[in-house]
């Protein structure tokens, strides 16, 4: 689940989904949130005009596991993302996303434009749901070596302001080895 304003977010979530997806018995389900407006008339579409669908509260409790993604806005989650958790109380209630492995990943303007707080801040309403969080451990050797982005609380991007940085071999390699680290510990998780 993401949210991306310019496309870069959107990209680590695939890269993500290929790593869930090259895991036998197991299959990404990309879905996004609507921007939030600040006209309260205003309307969004039911369906987006590109990209993932919008993501349905089932969505939570069909999912063996969730990635959550979202770009950086002042070293926080992106409002989209903020609000879309804010409405989950009744999740919450019920323990649906309680046990579940999740976790994180983002993209930003700049190199230092707070990659790691953003990914601590999308951890907080997951732990309050009673998620198992997952990050990339050392044994993966592009964190040492990457000059883009990556850190072991989640796969991370610097885009840049424009958002034409391309992901590079490190990011690539460091989003899609932490899809699989999610889809194998679901897999063992759901055999126990």
């Amino acid at each position: 689940m993401y949210y991306s304003r310019h496309g870069s977010t959107r990209k680590l979530a695939e890269l993500i989904g290929q790593g869930i997806d090259g895991v036998a018995g197991c299959e990404a389900r990309l879905r996004t949130v609507p921007a939030v407006s600040t006209v309260t008339e205003a309307t969004a579409p039911d369906i987006p005009t590109e990209g993932a669908p919008y993501v349905e509260l089932r969505d939570l409790e069909e999912c063996a596991a969730l990635a959550l993604g979202s770009p950086t806005r002042f070293g926080n989650m992106a409002a989209p993302m903020k609000y879309f958790w804010d409405g989950t109380s009744s999740q919450w209630l019920s323990g649906t996303l309680a046990g579940k492995p999740a976790c994180v990943f983002t993209s930003t303007g700049s190199l230092h434009g707070g990659q790691e707080t953003t990914l601590l801040s999308m951890m907080l309403p997951l732990l309050h749901h009673g998620m198992l969080l997952l990050g990339i451990p050392y044994t993966q050797a592009e964190l040492m070596t990457t000059s883009s982005g990556g850190t072991p609380y989640g796969a991370s991007h610097w885009s840049g302001v424009s958002g034409t940085q391309a992901i590079s071999a490190d990011t690539r390699a460091l989003a899609i080895a932490l899809g699989q680290r999610l889809a194998h510990t679901a897999i063992k998780l759901r055999n126990a």
